[in-house]
Parts: C-alpha cells; structure tokens; sequence
C-alpha cells in the first residue's frame, strides 16, 4: 500500500481525528486527493482555512446516510476511514433511531457504496463500547464493527477489503472530561460518576497513528486494538483540579464503571503483537500467512480498563492533559 499519489476519503473528517489524520497525511505524505465527506458547510471552511486550502484537499458536503451522494463521494477513491458517527451516549439514549441510522443503516451504505466504487481498502473506526454493550451508541458500534467484517465474505471477485479499528477514550475530545473539569475548576466543585470509574485513555496523535498502521497492514476482516493505558477518575481529577471538592452524581444512564476493549469470548480469537493486538475474523480463508507472527493470548485473556497492567499516574496524565492544551490553543491561534 502506497499512500503517495493516491486518493483517499475520510468521512466524517471535520472532527477531531479528521483533522489530525488530515495534518498527518498533508505533512507527511504527497495523496492526490484527501477529500473530506461531512454536513456541516461552516466546519469544512474553517478546516479549509486552517490547512491554507491545500491543492490536495477536497471538500464534500454529504451524509452516510444518503447511499446515492456516497457513490458519487467514492467515485475514483482508494482508501476510506470511516470516521462518521453519531457519538453522544445521553443523545443516543434519547434519539435512538437517529443514532441507527448513522451508525448502521450509513456503515451498510459505506460498504455497498465502497464495494461497488472498487475501493481497495477500509478502515472502520469502533469503540470500547461496542464490546458487550449496555447504550445503543456501544450497541450501534457493536452491529457496524459486525457489517464491517462480514463484508469481507461478500467481496466475491473485488479486492476490497475491511477493517476495524477499536481503542478507548481520547483525551481532550468532545464530549471528554478534561474540557468540563477545566472548564468547573474555578467554582470549586467537580462532579464526579462513580470514584472507581476506570477508561482505556489514547491522545490524539496516538489514535490516529494507529489508524494509518492498520490501514497500511490489514489483511480484511481484523478488529485492531492498540495497547493503551488506562486510568482513574479520580487520578484525572488530581491532575487536573487537586484542590477541588469532589461531588458524586451517580453513574448516567448506559455507562459502566469499567470499559473493556476485547472480551473473554474475542480472546478466543485474539493475537497480541508488540503495541497491538488483533482479534481474528472467523473466515474459512483467514490462514496462518495472515497471523505475521502473532501470539495467541493466554486462555481467559481479558482486556479491561481496571485490570489493565499499564495505569497512567498522575504526573503522567497531566502531561497528556497539558499537550493536549497546548495542542487545542495552537488550533484556535491558526483558526
């Protein structure tokens, strides 16, 4: 794979990743074409502006959920990374079929549109959610990351190929902890869930590293999981505002304490590499010359957010807390 000369989409790509993915592969590689599939008109002008109108940037005002405007979208595109979602757990909880259409009707019309454009490869982005789910957000997640590795068995004679890609919270997004703990600091009072809340924690930049491995490297039909740390509520709010008083709220409707990124019954399935593990597909072609050395990973294998070996301190989080400031003042200067 070849990422110079070629074309890629990213839907969704307004958002945070799509911005950084965006940074990445203007600076780093020479694509023909990076186009960004999105609705709202005013975010693609601001991101228009903030990347000085690259010759190489295309803007696209479109909706996984309209099949019709993603077969013209794909039309010429070599990769995809589905990015496009909707996210929020409470809106889920409260507009349930908009969220399935989004996230399970549009990942069908990324893939029939995909299939039939001659795509050759896709990444899907996932969630620790989607892993036994409790919300329909995860649920959504869970039934996209199921369309997105079938469609490998229905390909027939294309060579398209998809893939999946699954990691936990990132620090500073929207809709994190970090921008409310900053922004209630100053009165005092942080409320909090649960205290023995634990989250998988991934920056910006390390998400979407992973995302651009895994497209390089997937074979179709892989959940990839990178091998993140993990922290504690309460060490966020240490880093963050130690001298603030801590007012517990109780756990909202569709959250868990503890998140998990592969689960007893996927363990079955799952290989570990040096900084990532990959949870097989159960497909008849999937042989031993796509495992690439891969390990098996113990029997009863778990990956969860408070039994993870790797656990963030303090010191460490702030740092990712302030590169993450740093980082977010940067963007709003060059806005």
């Amino acid at each position: 794979m070849d990422i110079n000369g070629s074309t890629i989409l990213i839907t969704g790509g307004t958002g945070s990743l799509g911005h950084k993915l965006t940074e990445i592969l203007l600076s780093r590689y020479r694509p023909e074409r990076l186009i960004i599939l999105s609705r709202d008109e005013l975010k693609q002008l601001e991101m228009r502006e903030r990347f000085n109108d690259h010759p190489a940037l295309r803007f696209f005002i479109g909706d996984v959920r309209d099949k019709a405007r993603l077969y013209r979208a794909f039309d010429g595109v070599d990769y995809v990374i589905h990015a496009a979602a909707l996210k929020q757990v409470p809106a889920a909880e409260y507009n349930p079929f908009e969220v399935i259409k989004t996230n399970i009707l549009g990942a069908q019309n990324v893939i029939d549109a995909a299939l039939d454009a001659g795509v050759k490869r896709i990444i899907a982005l996932s969630t620790d959610k989607a892993v036994n789910p409790i919300n329909l957000y995860g649920a959504t997640k869970l039934c996209s990351d199921k369309l997105f590795i079938a469609a490998n068995s229905y390909a027939g004679k294309k060579h398209t190929r998809f893939s999946v890609v699954r990691y936990g919270n990132v620090v500073g997004s929207r809709g994190s902890v970090i921008p409310l703990f900053f922004k209630l600091r100053h009165t005092g009072v942080i409320p909090i869930t649960d205290k023995r809340m634990t989250r998988f924690w991934i920056t910006l930049d390390e998400g979407a590293e992973f995302v651009l491995k895994a497209l390089k490297f997937m074979k179709g039909g892989e959940i990839f999981v990178p091998k993140i740390p993990s922290t504690g509520i309460m060490d966020i709010v240490k880093a963050i505002a130690p001298e603030c008083r801590i007012k517990i709220i109780g756990i909202r409707p569709g959250e868990k304490l503890h998140e998990v990124l592969i689960s007893e019954d996927d363990g079955r399935l799952t290989l570990e590499y040096d900084d990532y593990y990959i949870i097989q597909p159960q497909f008849p072609w999937w042989g031993d010359e796509r495992k690439n050395g891969g390990r098996p990973v113990p029997q009863g294998f778990v990956y969860a957010s408070n039994t993870n070996r790797r656990r963030l301190t303090v010191f460490e989080i702030r740092s990712m807390i302030n590169r993450w400031y740093e980082d977010a003042l940067l963007r709003t200067a060059n806005s």
